[in-house]
């Protein structure tokens, strides 16, 4: 057990090490095109499965609520928790449709798709992020594997290039908390709050 936990702390510090190395620019540069998105009066989807449905959901509470500081809400919606939609797309279409459905009805071009896919290839997420181009919106993505399909759609793209789901997980985690910091900043500075 000692050597598992060892072994695990070692590639989260590498995978840190890699992102503080690599990610910045990158977490630098989607807090720059959410703000100005705010800005501009749009909105912030998000979607992902599983447990990034869950971080889906975390960053949409960061933005509507709050991270550290008092200022507006920022809008953001996780496409994963009406379950009434998402269980009426999936029966009545197919799975895959279940985010492009609803970027389809709520995307516009002044929004950002913010799209979570670990392996970089979910059919849902890929369809999604698809659509979201196609009518114009930014899309950010963070993923697992490099090179990958979403990758290849994203207008900017954090890859934590391990196999290993949970290690992306935890550096998706950092990288979306700094994101919110930086944003919130912006929205802080700001004299008409």
């Amino acid at each position: 057990m000692n050597q598992t936990i060892k072994d695990t702390i070692e590639l989260h510090k590498k995978l840190i090490a890699e992102f503080e190395a690599t990610g910045v620019e990158t977490v630098i540069q989607a807090a720059g095109i959410i703000t100005d998105c705010f800005r501009r009066g749009g909105c912030v989807y998000l979607c992902g499965n599983g447990g990034s449905a869950a971080d889906c959901q975390h960053i949409a509470g960061e933005l509507i609520g709050r991270f550290r500081r008092q200022r507006r809400a920022l809008p953001a919606v996780a496409l994963s928790t009406d379950t009434s939609v998402i269980t009426c797309i999936g029966n009545d279409y197919s799975f895959e449709q279940i985010f492009s459905r609803q970027v389809e009805a709520l995307v516009e071009a002044d929004d950002i798709l913010w799209a979570f896919s670990t392996s970089g290839s979910s059919p849902n997420i890929v369809a999604a992020a698809q659509l979201a181009k196609e009518k114009g919106a930014k899309i950010i993505a963070f993923t697992g594997r490099p090179g990958s399909t979403l990758e290849q759609i994203a207008d900017l793209c954090l890859c934590v290039d391990t196999q290993w789901t949970s290690s992306v997980q935890e550096v998706h985690q950092l990288a979306y908390h700094i994101i919110c910091n930086l944003i919130e900043q912006n929205f802080c500075n700001e004299s008409d709050i």
